[in-house]
């Protein structure tokens, strides 16, 4: 079976609050950042996705989490890199992929994203906040 994977980008505001994006098709809300293309890195892929969903030619940062996540019978592997602070950027969406964007507070985290992403996204917050790259399986720290 083919492994599948995505990559995404935790981006913080001044205030400490994490950017999430409503895709227009999916009912729920996510960080910027989709699937790993053949060929491509996961670092390739997170930049390429914040230029696509919001307009920006960001770097990505440190690797902050890798997470075996299947799901719907597949095997997943999702990365999260530390897309740092946008500052006053101008974030652009493209409005045929994403309905819009906002700053969530990291407690707020586990109310806007669904599940599996917000154990994921927490645990992102974590490794940024220690400075270290997390494993986890299915969104869940793996001892270290």
């Amino acid at each position: 079976m083919a492994l599948g994977a995505a990559s995404g980008a935790l981006f913080l505001d001044a205030r400490g609050r994490v950017l999430v994006v409503e895709p227009t098709y999916k009912d729920h809300w996510e960080i910027p950042g989709g699937a790993v293309e053949p060929g491509e890195t996961p670092r390739e892929a997170c930049a390429r996705e914040v230029r696509e969903e919001l307009g920006l030619a960001v770097e990505p940062g440190p690797l902050l989490v890798v997470d075996w996540a299947p799901w719907d019978g597949r095997d997943l592997v999702r990365f999260i890199f530390d897309g740092g602070s946008l500052g006053d950027a101008t974030i652009r969406l493209p409005a045929a992929e994403l309905r819009g964007y906002e700053y969530v507070d990291p407690a707020a985290v586990p109310d806007r994203l669904i599940p599996r992403l917000a154990r994921r996204v927490s645990a992102a917050l974590e490794a940024r906040e220690r400075g270290v790259t997390l494993y986890l399986e299915n969104g869940v720290l793996v001892a270290q």
